[in-house]
């Protein structure tokens, strides 16, 4: 889904990602290409930041382990054992990171702006719900796997499952939690997919009325909610598992 791009007949908003070519049989869309550039300029810079690490850290490198170090004490907090953290803290960095070039990338130059075959070649990928709805069942298979495998599978599955005859309520209760695990996948991607497409056609209507000035202040204003949707989807991935781990009620008395 593209976000809104200013054009002198008005304002056009594509509501599916548009197809530029094609790779042996398989459609190449313009956000798969910008992901693709995203995820190798992801890795360069991880190659020679990794290469640049010394025993006695600069300035930069101070900083950057104290804003790591912050955050894993979080996630420690959070998760209450190191171990678990140990397990968790790359994958939620790693969405957090992910995302967050994700939606920042749309502010460069170039982007939505840059043709190839009469299509723009690169834009924001979350403009398009399939990038955040990805992300959203990576986020989601991995709560239930873990739920599961840390607390074993009958556990896990009397917070959902509970006899109806015993516990009239616990059951109903049981079976809104259930929708509830599943409503995160729209949870997820929508709250994602949503604040970014709409600050996309939001500066795209500023652009066609406003050109001067107006896109300008605007974009910073969406630099920050990016930011902050990169943030909320990390967060709300390790409370998920948070609760995932968490023994059923009643668990102490069985």
């Amino acid at each position: 889904m593209e976000g809104g791009t200013a054009h002198q007949s008005g304002i056009h908003v594509a509501l599916a990602a548009e197809r530029i070519g094609s790779f042996f049989g398989i459609p190449l869309t313009n956000t798969l290409v910008t992901t693709w550039l995203i995820v190798g300029v992801i890795v360069i810079l991880t190659l020679v930041l990794s290469n640049r690490i010394s025993l006695i850290p600069g300035r930069f490198q101070t900083l950057l382990e104290m804003l790591f170090e912050f955050v894993y004490n979080y996630v420690v907090e959070t998760l209450g054992s190191r171990e678990m953290a140990n397990k968790f803290f790359p994958l939620l960095t790693t969405i957090f990171i992910f995302v967050l070039c994700l939606n920042w990338f749309e502010f460069l130059p170039g982007v939505e702006s840059i043709l190839y075959h009469g299509e723009p070649l690169f834009r924001g990928v979350n403009t398009d719900l399939t990038t955040p709805l990805v992300l959203a069942f990576v986020s989601f298979f991995v709560i239930e796997i873990t739920g599961i495998a840390t607390i074993g599978v009958y556990k896990y599955g009397s917070k959902f499952l509970v006899n109806p005859f015993k516990s009239p309520i616990g059951a109903m209760i049981g079976v809104i939690e259930l929708i509830g695990e599943f409503v995160r996948l729209v949870s997820l991607s929508f709250r994602l997919f949503g604040n970014i497409l709409a600050g996309s056609v939001i500066i795209a209507v500023a652009t066609y009325f406003a050109p001067y000035g107006g896109p300008g202040i605007l974009s910073l204003f969406e630099v920050f909610i990016g930011f902050l949707q990169a943030a909320v989807f990390a967060l709300l991935t390790l409370f998920f598992i948070k609760l995932a781990i968490e023994e059923p009620h009643g668990a102490e008395v069985h």
